[in-house]
């Protein structure tokens, strides 16, 4: 794809996860009548902007594409903030709970945004898998993948309809795929229903790949679909979404524990790469790239990190429970910190997907 029209699709579709994020904050402090003096989509010097004659709010769009803020009066120090001391009406004034409620609001727009969005994936792709197997892969395409194992020599059969692999249930062919996928560089135990009898096939073999110096398990069978109607297309489409957030999670646990290596881990540099990929595979490849971006946006936001969202609704739960609120200055500080050290190391990200691109 031209790579023109790359950056084009990937600053709209950030541009947009960026707009409902933070129009989640927006919609919530409003709602609770939270003195706001500006909302912006993007960084930086302002390309366009309009001052609100009836709220005093600007609203703007910056230059830079990678990011945005809703400016609250006392949202971060209200000591500091000159508008804040006279103002009942400032974010530092509202009950505990309702600053939760506002700051969780973006991340939790961006979780259900890509959830409505994977009901129009499933809803457009042809079939919807179950975990039924249907029928394996022969010799030739076994070689062609490079496979020299074969899951039925482990005691997998046609028709064996897969409940769990390695104690994790699995209902739709995502499921099964990411579990495998995950689970299966060494043998697992396999739950599978046959004959109508409930069966543990122990230490089944699966086929592995590599991609970037990662390990990964496959599977070297096909699976009859399920009919698709409107129940089964919104059961799948919860099971996507779900599924998207819990490979989040485990997708940063593995990073940490050392599973997989920072080369594993995108910046915007390489989502856009992979962006114009999707989008060179059709709409809806293109969409469910999206929607496992508006959901990871969501999740990783949720972090309880300094400077995150989640490191900030650390702090107003702190205040909830002990009922002694945080010194200003203190929060400040570690959110500050903990911003530079995200700058840090997105920029040492974006290095390493230029030079991924480049060599």
């Amino acid at each position: 794809m031209n790579i023109a029209l790359t950056i084009l699709i990937a600053v709209l579709a950030f541009g947009f996860l960026i707009f409902i994020h933070e129009f989640g904050h927006y919609f919530f402090a409003r709602l609770f009548r939270v003195s706001i003096k500006e909302f912006s989509i993007g960084m930086g010097p302002k390309l366009v902007y309009w001052d609100s004659k009836k709220t005093g709010i600007r609203y703007g769009i910056g230059m830079f594409p990678i990011g945005g803020y809703v400016a609250m009066v006392g949202e971060n120090d209200g000591s500091e903030d000159p508008d804040a001391a006279d103002d009942p009406n400032a974010f530092d004034k509202k009950p505990a709970w309702q600053r939760f409620i506002i700051t969780a609001a973006g991340a939790a727009v961006n979780i259900l945004a890509g959830f409505l969005a994977m009901i129009l994936v499933v809803s457009l792709t042809a079939r919807i898998g179950g975990t039924t197997v249907h029928s394996f892969l022969n010799e030739e395409e076994r070689a062609e993948y490079g496979y020299t194992v074969s899951t039925e020599d482990s005691g997998l059969k046609a028709g064996d309809k897969i409940l769990a692999v390695d104690g994790k249930r699995v209902t739709v062919i995502e499921e099964l795929s990411y579990e495998i996928m995950r689970r299966g560089i060494e043998p697992i135990d396999v739950t599978v229903l046959r004959d109508g009898e409930k069966i543990v096939l122990r230490d089944v073999v699966f086929p592995t790949e590599e991609a970037d110096g990662e390990k990964f398990g496959a599977f070297d069978f096909r699976v009859y679909a399920v009919e698709k109607n409107v129940g089964s297309v919104l059961s799948t489409s919860f099971k996507k979404s779900v599924m998207t957030v819990r490979m989040c999670w485990e997708s940063l646990f593995d990073l940490i524990s050392g599973r997989y290596s920072v080369k594993a881990v995108s910046g915007p540099v390489g989502v856009t790469s992979a962006i114009g990929q999707a989008a060179s595979y059709g709409f809806v490849n293109l969409l469910n790239m999206i929607v496992l971006i508006s959901i990871s946006l969501g999740v990783m936001n949720l972090l309880p990190i300094p400077a995150l969202d989640g490191g900030r609704l650390i702090t107003v739960l702190f205040e909830m429970i002990t009922k002694k609120r945080l010194p200003p200055k203190v929060e400040g500080i570690i959110n500050g910190v903990g911003l530079i050290v995200l700058l840090l190391l997105s920029f040492i990200i974006m290095i390493k997907d230029i030079l991924q691109l480049i060599l």
